[in-house]
């Protein structure tokens, strides 16, 4: 991003020199009583997509927001410019990569912690930090903009004094840099050492170490993509850039709607669906899209649904661009019964159901701090019940996708033992159909992907998928 974070503040307002204002000639100012009352003057704001990341920081960690939200809410954010909003976004994203990093170098340095209600000053603190911990501006800039921005705030004033001491001391005092994996919290971390093993405990923290890289799914022909957009071509048929463009619609062949943007993780479900033209095929739960331009691009006729009215009306748009055609519902997939024509109608079924989505967190790194390993139970019912409609939706021959985009196996292993006790067939996923990912294939036929796959083209987000065939019936 091409951003200057040292650049000089913006210029002020020309100071009034006070006095009454001079009436026209021949007067000598309003009658007394009628005078205009002056606006009041409206502070100047020493660096607003910096404060813009700053309270970013504050909504997600203090409030639980996800920073998406943040991002709508925040008229600091939503008033900034294509620039300066893509650098407050940038730092924003940064600090939460790097927070437990961060908490733990701030409180070596504190004497003590600052009280519960100093919002703005701790994320003030958080936000400098990550800019000096992972080299995103001079020293002088991260200190000097950081003491501004606590002078601006009324309520951090107070603290303009410790900012100041504390950055100062990170910038000149040598510090030990806290291991990658304080990226997670310990309760995460300690969750994936136990299902995984340590080492890949590590990488998935260390994961987020690295800004997740674009990647596109395409219609047809992507080596001629590749080559105009300056992507690789990854061994699983998805594209990835190699420069994240700042804005996506910028890109050769936007308009022509011939790719989507889609991590090469979420495009292995649909793949190894392997759908076929003229199958009926139903996406339970199909927002944003990216499955459901999958599937139809397969000439397979495609049913999507989504119980969200605004998330299916994005659907739409995404493959009115495509030129892709779908039958859209809104509706809760667990009443699929109520929906369909009859049960038992559709020969494939892709159900990537709602989950923790902790496998996503290079891109939402917000959801490991305000999120708890309890939240996961949340989800179960809702799951047995997903499968439970798509099971009783299944053909006699068909096959059914399970996916979640969790790093969870209680998200994964009774989906499994459901399907299995309802009597559908694991139809175990073959080498050939993961290139390069062999590695991810479990004991029975399911693949497990963690963020650290890939690590030297730039990770994946974590799924799990199984595959499962209903049996023909017996007469």
């Amino acid at each position: 991003m091409s951003h200057d974070p040292s650049r000089p503040p913006r210029s002020r307002p020309r100071p009034s020199h006070g006095g009454r204002p001079k009436g026209p000639p021949g007067r000598t100012g309003s009658p007394k009583g009628v005078g205009k009352a002056r606006p009041p003057r409206t502070p100047f704001n020493p660096d607003p997509a910096r404060y813009a990341a700053v309270r970013l920081i504050a909504h997600i960690l203090d409030e639980r927001w996800t920073l998406e939200e943040a991002m709508r809410k925040e008229q600091a954010f939503v008033g900034l410019d294509g620039r300066d909003r893509g650098f407050a976004a940038h730092l924003a994203l940064a600090t939460l990569r790097a927070l437990g990093m961060i908490d733990a170098v701030l409180a070596s340095k504190l004497e003590r912690p600052l009280p519960d209600s100093a919002h703005f000053a701790r994320a003030l603190l958080r936000v400098g930090a990550a800019q000096l911990i992972e080299g995103l501006a001079p020293p002088h800039a991260a200190v000097g903009r950081s003491v501004d921005l606590a002078k601006f705030d009324p309520a951090s004033r107070g603290f303009a004094g410790l900012v100041n001491a504390i950055l100062r001391r990170i910038a000149t005092e040598p510090i030990e840099r806290p291991a990658d994996r304080l990226r997670v919290p310990v309760l995460w971390w300690n969750r994936w050492r136990a299902a995984y093993g340590e080492d890949a405990a590590d990488g998935i923290a260390a994961s987020l170490a690295r800004q997740p890289a674009l990647d596109l799914s395409v219609k047809a022909d992507a080596e001629h993509l590749a080559a105009s957009l300056d992507a690789e071509v990854l061994p699983t048929g998805s594209l990835r850039l190699k420069e994240t463009p700042g804005d996506v619609t910028s890109l050769p062949h936007w308009a022509d709607g011939v790719f989507w943007v889609q991590d090469a993780a979420a495009a292995l479900p649909a793949r190894l669906l392997g759908v076929r033209p003229g199958q009926r095929v139903l996406d339970m739960c199909a927002a944003p899209g990216g499955k459901t331009m999958q599937l139809a691009a397969t000439g397979a006729d495609v049913t999507a649904m989504d119980v969200d009215a605004a998330r299916i009306r994005r659907v739409a748009d995404n493959l009115a661009r495509t030129s892709l055609t779908a039958r859209l519902h809104v509706a809760d997939a667990r009443t699929l019964a109520e929906t369909s024509d009859r049960q038992g109608d559709y020969d494939a079924i892709l159900l990537d159901a709602p989950c923790s989505a902790t496998g996503t967190l290079r891109r939402n790194p917000e959801s490991l701090w305000i999120k708890t390993p309890a939240d996961v139970a949340r989800f179960a019912s809702l799951q047995r019940d997903l499968m439970t409609a798509a099971i009783a939706a299944l053909k006699p021959g068909g096959r059914l996708v399970y996916a979640v985009c969790s790093l969870e196996p209680e998200e994964a292993d009774p989906a499994v033992a459901q399907g299995l006790a309802a009597g559908l067939r694991l139809v175990p996923i073959e080498p050939h159909e993961v290139p390069s990912l062999e590695h991810a294939i479990t004991a029975q036929g399911c693949v497990r992907l963690l963020p650290a796959y890939w690590a030297d083209r730039g990770g994946m987000d974590g799924f799990f998928i199984a595959r499962f065939e209903k049996p023909m019936l017996v007469s």
